[in-house]
């Protein structure tokens, strides 16, 4: 019987290059013609704990974390209890330890076996039974040369236990390793060739299915991270300007934009703190740049009294905000949904603002290009939310999934008489910037005049503030609507999910395979789109978040009058796993 998908994870410390390894091996597995996605799980450490790598192969393009584990692979002493943990179905444990200890605690999860001088378990329980085999993970690394070939054992075990070809991994790792010299790079290639025969002689119990994808043809499919997609997506948009203090796991855009750079003519500030960030984007969009600032909770905190500067000054800023698990440092390397109600209500007064939250790479790319063209059309502020687990998930795209966008020309040339507050219809006034054309751009914090000149009018304020808050009108208007899953219309319980349960939601609605139950998931919750209101009422309502309180749900019920009758919430570090909403799903459903 063939395996319909397999999950790996792969378990060791940090420092140890075990996420390197896992993204070689998925690039991998990609070229053969497979759907993969690399979910990362890592303590807030540079060295040592214990860090997991779950790579998940399926027929569909489906990339939510799972609890199933097939296929584990343990190097730290906490390997054991790591898997104890985490596995749920169908698992194979292979696991190397290195004290007496650790046997008693292996033995919890099944029988470990007998620990040799080199402190590797030399016998176990049987494979195909889902107990703990041994696996001579030191032996092997002292014969290639270095412990530090653990991980690339490891790699080649894998890749000879599910047969797959060994050389491409090689090839893969040669051009890693190749600055560090032909040492390094022969001895790679040996510790992957002797895992691959350990792995091959020690096959997984069911093989795995043929690839979905012709391997001809898997060239047209990138391997990239959450992280990458935003990238591409500022670029895509023509950002020219980003500012950042460094805070995880908003970090990462910092990084890929500082790394291409030069390439595509963007100037790069690493500010001194988030403060600093936000008004030097400010600035920037003040003299015409398409800024970005990149942050997390606890930075974005004090960019609020910036975000309200920028939406007096009416001055386009897209913001980035990676979250993580709060308050204060929180978990500063888990994941959470926990910012929504910040980004909704952060900064003091009145005034529009626009808030995304894209579920997977293609919409991450979008996204991230319709922000700053709403940004600058509708001079608003628009804040992107992500999350740890979003941004540090890999997986596979196709090429024609990456798309650009039109973009809306959003600067005037200003004449004599310019007024960069002009009343209009539509309260969106003329954007003009210092130097293109004969008028004179003023923006002050203070409340103005037409011209950007103080007043202290009370007619004057009333009329800027009905200006301001004008724009809120048209942008519900032109709000992104809710992917659909099923059938809204005829359904009677529909689940609504945003950010990056889009997967989960996809995959646990297919699973159930119940046409009663619909899906909606918002790429954007603030303005909702207003035509999606009246597909809610009238059903019963469950909404997916990870959070403790439901700030979505809260959001829904006050925005569209509706009830929510089911929160499934989870406020843990983790992402949902599919076998906790599916469960959760079976409970509402049975009530």
């Amino acid at each position: 019987m063939l395996q319909d998908e397999l999950s790996i994870v792969f378990e060791g410390a940090a420092g140890d290059g075990l996420r390197a390894m896992a993204n070689i091996l998925a690039a991998v597995i990609k070229d053969c013609g497979y759907h993969i996605s690399v979910s990362h799980e890592y303590m807030s450490r540079v060295r040592g704990g214990s860090n997991t790598a779950q790579l998940r192969i399926t027929k569909h393009p489906w990339t939510a974390y799972t609890r199933r584990i097939d296929i584990f692979l343990g190097l730290s002493p906490y390997a054991a209890s790591c898997l104890r943990e985490r596995g749920e179905s169908r698992t194979v444990g292979f696991i190397e330890v290195s004290t007496a200890e650790e046997v008693s605690t292996a033995e919890e999860v099944s029988t470990a076996g007998e620990i040799d001088a080199a402190g590797d378990i030399v016998t176990a329980g049987d494979a195909a039974t889902g107990t703990l085999v041994a696996t001579p993970f030191k032996a092997m690394a002292k014969e290639a040369g270095s412990s530090r070939y653990l991980n690339t054992i490891v790699g080649g075990i894998l890749l000879g236990m599910i047969d797959l070809p060994l050389k491409p991994y090689v090839q893969r790792l040669q051009t890693a390793f190749a600055r560090k010299g032909e040492q390094a790079m022969s001895g790679n290639a040996r510790a992957a060739s002797l895992g691959y025969d350990w792995g091959k002689a020690h096959p997984a119990p069911e093989p795995l299915f043929p690839p979905p994808i012709d391997p001809e043809l898997a060239a047209e499919r990138l391997l990239l991270s959450g992280t990458a997609a935003c990238g591409i997506g500022a670029v895509a948009a023509g950002c020219n300007f980003i500012s950042s203090y460094p805070m995880s796991p908003g970090t990462g855009l910092l990084t890929f934009l500082a790394a291409n750079a030069e390439s595509f003519g963007i100037v790069v500030d690493q500010a001194e703190d988030e403060i600093a960030a936000l008004n030097a984007g400010i600035g920037a969009a003040y003299a015409g740049a398409k800024a970005i600032v990149s942050t997390s909770g606890g930075g974005f905190d004090l960019m609020q009294e910036g975000l309200s500067l920028a939406a007096m000054t009416e001055t386009p800023i897209v913001i980035h905000l990676g979250q993580r698990p709060g308050p204060a440092t929180g978990l500063p390397t888990r994941t959470e949904q926990g910012d929504l109600s910040l980004a909704l209500y952060a900064g003091h007064g009145e005034f529009p603002r626009i808030i995304l939250t894209p579920g997977s790479l293609a919409e991450l790319v979008m996204a991230m290009q319709h922000a700053f063209s709403s940004a600058g059309r509708y001079q608003v502020p628009v804040i992107i939310l992500t999350d740890q687990h979003l941004l540090d998930l890999s997986t596979t795209i196709h090429r024609s999934e990456i798309q650009r966008i039109g973009h809306y020309a959003s600067i005037v040339e200003t004449g004599c008489g310019y007024r960069r507050y002009a009343f209009t219809p539509d309260g969106i006034s003329p954007r003009g910037v210092p130097g293109y054309g004969e008028g004179i751009v003023r923006v002050d914090s203070d409340e103005h005049d037409e011209w950007g000149l103080i007043t202290e009018s009370f007619s004057m304020r009333r009329r800027m503030v009905e200006k301001r808050l004008k724009r809120k009108t048209a942008l519900a208007l032109v709000a992104m609507p809710p992917s659909r899953f099923g059938n809204p219309e005829d359904a009677s319980m529909i689940v609504l999910a945003w950010g990056s349960t889009l997967s989960l939601l996809d995959e646990t609605l297919q699973r159930r395979g119940n046409h009663d139950i619909a899906g909606l998931h918002f790429s954007q919750v603030f303005p909702l789109s207003a035509a999606t209101f009246r597909l809610l009422r009238g059903k019963r309502l469950v909404v997916i978040e990870n959070n403790a309180t439901g700030q979505f749900a809260d959001l829904v019920e006050r925005e569209a009058g509706v009830s929510v009758s089911h929160r499934i919430l989870k406020a843990t570090g983790e992402p949902f796993a599919v076998e906790e909403v599916d469960g959760a799903l079976e409970e509402i459903s049975n009530a």
